[in-house]
């Protein structure tokens, strides 16, 4: 057990996370809110602001949660929520690009790498093509008709790691013809 000292909390704190993997041992809001608290120390303004709008969109997500009758929204439906803020800021890059707005640009990229760290790693092409086929399998899709059940196998098993929009028009295809 812990002394309660506060001079002795720090010291621990920091042993313990030379031995533990933060990525495992935390849940995605607990790594968001160290981070927020890491950058607000480290006067990273950037990585401060696009931390707190995470931090703002996860607890939109959990009050509208508890409105469905869950207590808190899960980390599928975050990470869903993160691949969401990427693909806005992707669109809002282009948009900036197009407009000749450089400065702008570069801020909704430097946002992007940093959502980005909470995402799981995204599947290759082949990595994606090899899943959408074991989901069709699985679901033992045989036509259009069967997709709902393909693109909900391919939701369990791999969120935040594939791009949705783009693997349905996969599926499509592999079904379709």
């Amino acid at each position: 057990m812990r002394p309660k000292s506060l001079a002795w909390t720090a010291p621990l704190d920091y042993v313990e996370s030379l031995f533990l993997d933060s990525d495992i041992s935390r849940a995605m809001r607990d790594r968001i809110s160290a981070a927020l608290k890491e950058a607000t120390k480290a006067q990273d303004k950037r990585r401060v602001s696009t931390l707190r709008l995470v931090s703002a969109a996860i607890k939109d997500r959990d009050i509208a949660a508890r409105g469905a009758g869950k207590e808190k929204a899960t980390d599928a439906e975050l990470l869903e929520l993160l691949a969401k803020m990427i693909k806005q800021r992707e669109e809002s890059e282009k948009i900036y690009r197009d407009a000749g707005r450089g400065e702008l640009a570069q801020q909704e990229a430097e946002e992007i790498v940093i959502i980005r760290e909470y995402l799981p790693q995204q599947l290759s092409a082949a990595e994606t093509e090899q899943a959408i086929a074991a989901a069709i399998a699985e679901a033992g899709a045989t036509s259009i008709k069967d997709m709902g059940k393909v693109m909900a196998a391919l939701k369990a098993r791999y969120a935040g790691q594939i791009d949705f929009g783009k693997a349905g028009a996969l599926v499509k295809s592999k079904l379709g013809s």
